[in-house]
């Protein structure tokens, strides 16, 4: 009879099966991006490996680190990414949780009372009946692997969520470093505005004592006071992109920036250290980003499999074992009161509206929405890279166009001062000489920051830090 029972069970399964129409195993599109082999820019060839170095191997500045650190730890954006990291690690938790049977034990004392009419003797019957058990409810056999799919799939999410949140660091510490660079800028724009002050200020007071004894023409001073307050208008401007800038970087990092965090020109003397491009297939596949995207993608395959293995019968087991007596003394006596009940069930998709078709179509649009988005991520990183090295490049020669710029304006101011006090030209020659030295030299200092900030740029585009050891990047 149990063999009989045996054969019933799968010639049931069998013919269940063919009652529903069973999508082809079919995945979703393979992802196949077309990438340059290299990044169609001149760069170093030579240098260290971004994803080897940690940030802080790479920016050695003591009070940017602090900031970072400060960041890493007070940042809201980033709070966030760690609680969805938390919360897709309980998720995937409780998916593989569905793999092994539910066992609980139990207990429960029932007291009832059946009138007269209702039974064979006439009399009220007050009976008890007392019962402790094990039992196992609903285990789903998973002959399909569609349990088995659900928990690939909540562990690839959980391991997607864990990657973008190490993107999420890379880009807070990319986004610290770039506003403190802002912020040296600034600061070493005001100091020149500064001295351009001051040295305007001082020519104003002799040219109003020039022009009382009458050396000089009331033209020639309104033409110096044109000058300093040009300098005083940059002056103020920079002030205020200096005092939003700071204020942004308070909000990045999370606490407010105290005196002894404010930025010093060590960075932008110091510099970083070089960083070698490499090949695009293998620079790009150390991003956290791509990772994350990888994982989506996987998730995406592993619900496709789900939803496939919801159109077979579906098998569960339900028992229990214990025992049950009508008085509470004899429910101990495991010889006469032993009491078990095993009952299997099996559920076969007949008809359900189109459900199951329309959510295995979604998941097969789900799919290829990831294979799109990872598509996606891996053309926006190769690009990121290569404007990272193509700024690297420009700003490496406009830097040293600069650089000559400003000694030929240094030279023409000086010679413009020397002919005007030798009567040989006018003032308007002073002039338009000082203004376009104040622009060169305010120009040199952006070309620099910009550097620096395209050198930062390329290290988060190259996964800075990816490869490092656990221990080194648990504390950042």
């Amino acid at each position: 009879m149990r063999m009989m029972a045996l054969g019933g069970l799968a010639l049931t399964i069998s013919g269940c099966s063919s009652l529903v129409q069973v999508p082809d195993k079919t995945i979703v599109d393979q992802p196949s991006v077309s990438l340059s082999d290299d990044w169609n820019t001149t760069g170093d060839t030579t240098g260290l490996n971004a994803a080897d170095l940690s940030w802080r191997s790479y920016f050695p500045d003591p009070q940017l680190q602090t900031l970072i650190e400060s960041a890493l730890q007070n940042n809201r954006d980033l709070r966030l990414a760690a609680l969805r990291v938390a919360e897709a690690r309980a998720a995937y938790g409780i998916q593989r949780a569905d793999r092994l049977p539910t066992v609980a034990v139990g207990g429960q004392a029932a007291r009832s009372r059946v009138p007269g009419d209702l039974n064979v003797t006439g009399r009220p019957v007050i009976g008890n009946q007392f019962d402790a058990y094990v039992g196992m409810s609903s285990w789903e056999i998973d002959l399909w692997g569609r349990v088995a799919s659900l928990e690939e799939a909540a562990l690839q999410s959980y391991f997607s969520s864990e990657a973008a949140e190490r993107a999420m660091r890379l880009a807070l510490i990319s986004e610290v470093a770039t506003a403190y660079i802002g912020l040296q800028v600034l600061d070493a724009r005001i100091d020149i505005a500064k001295q351009t002050v001051a040295t305007r200020e001082e020519s104003l007071r002799i040219f109003k004592r020039r022009t009382d004894v009458g050396s000089s023409s009331r033209l020639e001073l309104t033409q110096v006071e044109t000058l300093l307050t040009q300098a005083k208008l940059l002056s103020a401007q920079l002030e205020q992109s200096r005092a939003s800038q700071a204020h942004y970087l308070d909000l990045i990092v999370g606490i407010p920036i105290t005196a002894d965090l404010q930025p010093t020109r060590q960075l932008l003397e110091s510099g970083f250290p070089p960083l070698a491009a490499g090949i695009p297939s293998q620079s790009l596949t150390a991003r956290p980003d791509i990772i994350a995207a990888e994982h989506s993608l996987r998730a995406a395959e592993a619900n496709i499999d789900a939803a496939r293995a919801a159109f077979f019968p579906r098998i569960t087991l339900t028992g229990r074992l214990g025992l049950a007596s009508s008085t509470l003394e004899d429910l101990v006596n495991p010889d006469t009161n032993n009491a078990w009940s095993f009952a299997p069930a099996i559920s076969v998709p007949i008809f359900d509206g189109g459900r199951l078709r329309n959510n295995m179509d979604l998941s097969k649009v789900r799919g290829n929405a990831a294979v799109a988005n990872y598509e996606k991520t891996v053309q926006l990183a190769f690009r990121e890279v290569a404007d990272a090295l193509s700024a690297q490049r420009w700003l490496k020669e406009q830097q040293a166009i600069m650089t000559e710029a400003l000694v030929i304006q240094e030279e023409r101011s000086r010679l413009a001062q020397l002919r005007y006090d030798n009567g040989a030209t006018t003032y308007l020659q002073i002039l338009d000489a000082d203004r376009d030295l104040l622009n060169t030299q305010q120009q040199i200092i952006q070309v620099h920051g910009a550097l620096m900030a395209s050198q930062v740029t390329l290290y988060a585009a190259l996964g800075g830090g990816s490869n490092t050891p656990q221990t080194e990047t648990a504390d950042q």
